[in-house]
This record gives C-alpha cells, structure tokens and sequence, in this order.
C-alpha cells in the first residue's frame, strides 16, 4: 500500500471534457490514509474465495421484472464488451449480456483467467468488493480520495501524470487505441486490460490511475476494478 497524505483540494473538473456530475468544483478536505498501489488481482481475489467460498454477483442466478409486469428468472452472467462492426453502433451494441461470464470467466465460457494471475479481477460488484474488503481488513476508498489520489498534487491537471493526450508521446496507460468503439490497434501491447505494473505510477506510487477501466469507490462507483484503501489508525 501506499501512504497518502491529507490535504485539501479541488474536487471536479469544468473543463470541456467534463462530464455534469463532476461539477461544479468544490473544495475537499482529506485525511491521511493508505491505498493498494494497484488494482486486487486474479491472484488476490483467487485467495480470498479459496479462504471463505465467497460466491460473486455474476455467478448467481437472479430475476427481473419487465416494464410489462411479467417476471424473469436469469442465469447468472455479466456484462462482456464486444467490438461492433462500425462507430454507428450506440452504447447497447457494445456490451452484450452473456451467460457464464464472471471474474473466472471474463468473456464467458471458454475463457479463463489461466497465464492472467497478474490482471485486475473484473466482473466484480459492489458487494462483491465490500466483501473482499472486509475480509482484507480495508475499506474502498471514497470518490473524494480516489480523486485526490489519483492527481497526486497535480492541481487542475486533466490526467493523473498531466495534461498530455493519452495518444501523445509515451505509452502512460492501457487503454483504447484506434477508433473506439469498433477499431483497436493495441499500441499498448493489449487489446484489453493489462497485468498491474504494466505502465509508470503516479506520484503518489499508485498504478493504473489513470485507465484500465472503472476503479471502485465507496460512494456509488460501480467496482470493476477494486482498489482498496485503508484509514490511519490514531
């Protein structure tokens, strides 16, 4: 883990690539705490189910109820990217309900996690990363600290290591190259996600900061790729 300590700073963005929900700026107050320097692995998530036969999200049938009243029984899956044919295709196109699909099982059946011991545990719920957390003795991290982690000193900068475009000059992060959503040429050697480590951290010594995929936060972020923070004990 790396040691974070307090301060204050801007929370937000209202640049023009900012979304409305990261405005308008605000200042946040932070204190002292520690966060993993990476993403929770295959091999990490693979001790903590070997240690309590904790069951995911994914791996569990469930049900739904259609605008019509009538009532689903589901087989249990997750959601799975899937490359469309053209940049016409909207955000339904590109992730595809697929049954068997879980963190042992990231495209579904017939892919493993074999040789990927080192890549970020996906499929992974809220529950499902609060459980691991706890059983860890840590926490997630809220959205302020993750934040304020993630820019590490870097006031108003767009990115974790500045304003340089990800296209731009070194490799920084995995994440998509080409014409997304239909179109990837892979220049940071993965199609996909990639092992921890793979890229440099941030000043604060955190990995992945600044792709990959959606990281979890304690205050309403979807947790697909946990990273987990601990409080300083006084």
């Amino acid at each position: 883990m790396a040691f974070i300590p307090g301060g204050t700073f801007v929370m937000g963005s209202d640049d023009e690539q900012a979304r409305p929900d990261e405005q308008p700026l605000h200042t946040v107050q932070i204190a002292d705490f520690w966060m993993d320097s990476t993403e929770v692995t295959n091999r990490d998530f693979l001790a903590f189910t070997e240690a309590t036969g904790y069951t995911t999200t994914a791996e569990k049938d469930f049900s739904y109820t259609l605008p019509d009243g009538t009532q689903v029984q589901q087989k249990a899956g997750s959601l799975v990217f899937s490359v469309p044919a053209n940049d016409h295709a909207g955000v339904a196109d590109w992730w595809q309900f697929v049954e068997g699909a879980n963190w042992r099982h990231p495209q579904g059946p017939g892919s493993d996690i074999e040789g990927k011991e080192d890549f970020p545990v996906v499929h992974i719920s809220w529950y499902d990363a609060v459980a691991y957390a706890r059983w860890c003795g840590k926490r997630l991290p809220t959205e302020a600290e993750w934040e304020y982690a993630a820019r590490s000193g870097k006031a108003g900068m767009r990115y974790p290591w500045g304003n340089e475009p990800v296209t731009e000059g070194k490799i920084k992060c995995n994440s998509w190259n080409g014409r997304f959503p239909y179109q990837n040429t892979a220049t940071d050697g993965y199609t996909r996600s990639a092992p921890v480590k793979q890229y440099p951290a941030n000043a604060a010594g955190l990995y992945d900061m600044g792709a990959m995929c959606g990281n979890g936060a304690a205050t309403g972020m979807a947790s697909i790729f946990m990273r987990l923070a601990k409080k300083i004990l006084t």
